[in-house]
């Protein structure tokens, strides 16, 4: 059995998972792991999809990506814009022709 939540391969045992750590934290009320539980629940959808073998990425994949958004974020600053952002991203992770 795994131990972490994204170690699960199948969505039903990822659930199961969740629901048994949640569950003892209502009777704490403890209000940082409230927040936690309640974050995990509105992106569980994300979550479920990063069950599936297919879906999972190397973390130096994303460290990657992240810091070519920050960089593209540093040569935007000042236009108010959000989509020239997003296009600029998505031009950066585009395969080259």
């Amino acid at each position: 059995m795994p131990g972490q939540l994204w170690d699960y391969q199948t969505p039903g045992w990822a659930m199961n998972f969740f629901e048994r750590w949640r569950d003892p934290l209502k009777w704490q009320r403890l209000r940082p792991f409230e927040k936690v539980a309640w974050m995990v629940e509105d992106h569980w959808d994300g979550i479920v999809s990063y069950c599936h073998a297919t879906n999972k990425v190397g973390l130096g994949f994303v460290e990657g990506l992240n810091n070519k958004i920050r960089t593209i974020q540093k040569r935007t600053y000042g236009f108010q814009d959000g989509d020239y952002l997003r296009l600029k991203i998505l031009n950066c992770t585009l395969p080259k022709r």
